[in-house]
């Protein structure tokens, strides 16, 4: 069940012509050892990602689990490092940058992580985990400042100052995730990372925090990779969405055109499976059910790697990768039948 938002966000304005972030060719490859039976391989989690994101603008990244958006996340907040490819951040290439440069940036690229129960130190108060940032990128050096920082924050995301004095199991689900967005904004970033940042909440938990990140975003101007599975919530908080398949992205549109033109038939099944609230249109919709299972990164299928359970694939989807190429528009899919 998908969380509901009270209204969509309006389509923004294209922004200035160099992008926040621009992601190129990136590729993740992971070695995993020698196994009881059989040789050591390779696990494809990424392979050829590219996309750009603007100042200001929210672009969902979605797929099923295993498709390799949260490592890309994480490559992005260069939590690993990719075996090849770029992360151009406010016009630096972050990949192989030396420490020292890549903290000087650190502050001005933050992270929402899924789960608000394990990414909190138990052990700190909730004041002292958001201004344990603050202070380490000295961004406000006197300890009763930073305080008073600390308690605005508290505030602007929905919980109250003197929740500072509590400790996270003091907390519910949803107050904690508020915590983890006070401390992404409390280092006042140009781009947050959500790594699927209300699955682990319950639903009506999740159109708060949904709300939270867009009025965050419209009051100071940030922007979003906003990863997820949950195709219903991305609708709410996306301008552009990128659906990845076995380490690769398939169609890259608007958020307007994803939805009501899909090109590619992984996305088309996705969007089949999504449900709709009212029940005389559910029961006469029709359902695309895929045949099969995702095959594994360690073996990928050769040609398009969606060809093993796709209605439509031909000899040349065997053959041939289809290249993410324009299909109208600002819309694109990997498709050689799009």
């Amino acid at each position: 069940m998908s969380a509901v938002v009270a209204s969509e966000r309006p389509v923004p304005q294209a922004g200035p012509a160099e992008p926040l972030l621009e992601v190129r060719d990136l590729v993740m490859h992971f070695r995993v050892g020698r196994g009881l039976f059989g040789p050591p391989g390779i696990v494809r989690a990424v392979d050829g990602v590219s996309f750009t994101l603007r100042r200001g603008e929210t672009l969902g990244l979605v797929g099923e689990s295993g498709c390799g958006k949260t490592t890309t996340g994480r490559c992005v907040l260069q939590l690993e490092q990719p075996t090849r490819g770029e992360v151009i951040f406010e016009g630096r290439n972050l990949v192989g940058m030396a420490p020292a440069a890549l903290r000087a940036i650190r502050n001005r690229i933050q992270v929402i992580f899924q789960d608000p129960y394990s990414s909190l130190n138990p052990r700190m108060t909730v004041g002292q985990i958001i201004a344990e940032p603050i202070a380490v990128h000295g961004l406000e050096p006197d300890r009763r400042a930073r305080e008073e920082r600390v308690r605005g924050l508290l505030v602007r995301v929905g919980l109250l100052a003197q929740h500072a004095h509590r400790y996270p199991h003091e907390l519910s689900g949803g107050q904690r995730q508020r915590v983890g967005v006070a401390r992404a904004l409390a280092m006042q970033p140009s781009l947050i990372i959500c790594d699927e940042p209300v699955s682990a909440l319950d639903v009506s938990i999740q159109a708060q925090i949904i709300n939270l990140l867009a009025e965050l975003q419209s009051d100071f101007g940030l922007s979003y990779l906003f990863v997820a599975h949950d195709l219903a919530v991305v609708r709410h908080i996306s301008d552009r969405i990128a659906v990845m398949y076995l380490g690769r992205i398939v169609e890259l549109a608007s958020r307007r055109d994803l939805y009501e033109a899909p090109a590619h038939p992984y996305t088309r099944a996705l969007l089949s499976a999504v449900p709709i609230p009212d029940p005389a249109l559910e029961a006469k919709r029709e359902r695309q059910v895929l045949a099969g299972e995702v095959p594994s990164p360690l073996n990928p299928p050769t040609g398009c790697v969606f060809h093993p359970r796709c209605p439509l694939a031909t000899e040349r989807c065997k053959r041939e990768v289809p290249q993410l190429r324009a299909v109208a528009a600002n819309h694109a899919a990997a498709c050689h039948r799009a």
